[in-house]
This record gives structure tokens, sequence and C-alpha cells, in this order.
């Protein structure tokens, strides 16, 4: 492309503001990223989410203040239109909150489980992560 002297080469890709940006418009690799970078802030952190001695709502603060944010840094460009992006998200939220509420014991045969989405989405009760990047442009109701 060209204007005036100046000439402009078609790109696959480029950074800009720390997020990649495609030709395409797909942010699944760029989710991908930060998920990885997140897994590395998670790591560094885990003595504090399996201590028995803070409480479920202390984790949920060191959660919402040190690994969300490494997660969603540059989500305001993401355009999330695609269930396979959507469902990225919320694997890795459940993850986190799954490490955070641990095995809940069953009543009636007094073993350990893993807790239900809808259980972590209870005990969480605040917006999913695809409502809080959605919230970011247009708004999104609590879930």
């Amino acid at each position: 492309m060209k204007t005036d002297n100046s000439s402009f080469e078609m790109a696959e890709e480029f950074k800009c503001l720390g997020t990649t940006l495609t030709h395409q418009n797909s942010f699944l690799r760029e989710i991908k990223s930060r998920l990885k970078s997140e897994n590395t802030c998670s790591h560094s952190v885990q003595n504090l989410l399996s201590s028995s001695l803070l409480s479920k709502k202390l984790m949920i603060k060191v959660y919402r203040t040190i690994i969300l944010p490494v997660v969603l840094y540059g989500c305001e460009t993401w355009s999330l239109t695609l269930r396979k992006e959507e469902r990225t998200l919320r694997v890795f939220q459940n993850r986190a909150l799954r490490r955070i509420f641990g095995p809940k014991r069953d009543e009636e045969t007094r073993e350990w489980r893993k807790l239900h989405n809808e259980e972590l989405n209870d005990l969480y009760s605040s917006l999913n992560i695809f409502c809080v990047i959605k919230s970011i442009g247009i708004g999104c109701v609590a879930m």
C-alpha cells in the first residue's frame, strides 16, 4: 500500500502494545500465550494458594490481583467471538478456582470429589472471565 511518499507492507502478524495481532483477527494464540504467562505467575504464588493458613476470601483476592491481570493484559484488543476462545478462558478460570476451593466431600458416599462448574460459580460469586473481558467494552451481566 502506498500513500504519499511512504509504502507499507502487509504483515501476517505484528505485535502492538504487547498483543500479537493477525490478519485473520484470531486471538486464540494470544490467549494461549497469556495463559502460559499465567502458569508462570501461578507457580510463583503456589505456596500462597495451597496454604491452609489463608482464608478462601484472601486466596480469591490473590487470584484477582495477581493472576487475573496477567491473563487479561491486552484483552482490550481481543474480539472474542468464537466458542473455542470462550471455552479456553472458562477452563482456565475453573482450574484456578478448583485450586483455591479444593475438593468437596460428598455427603452420601463420604468420598472427595472435584467441584462442579456450577458449584464453582456459586462459590466465586463474581463475573466469569469471559464477562469481565466483555464488560471492558460493552458491559455484561453477572452469571
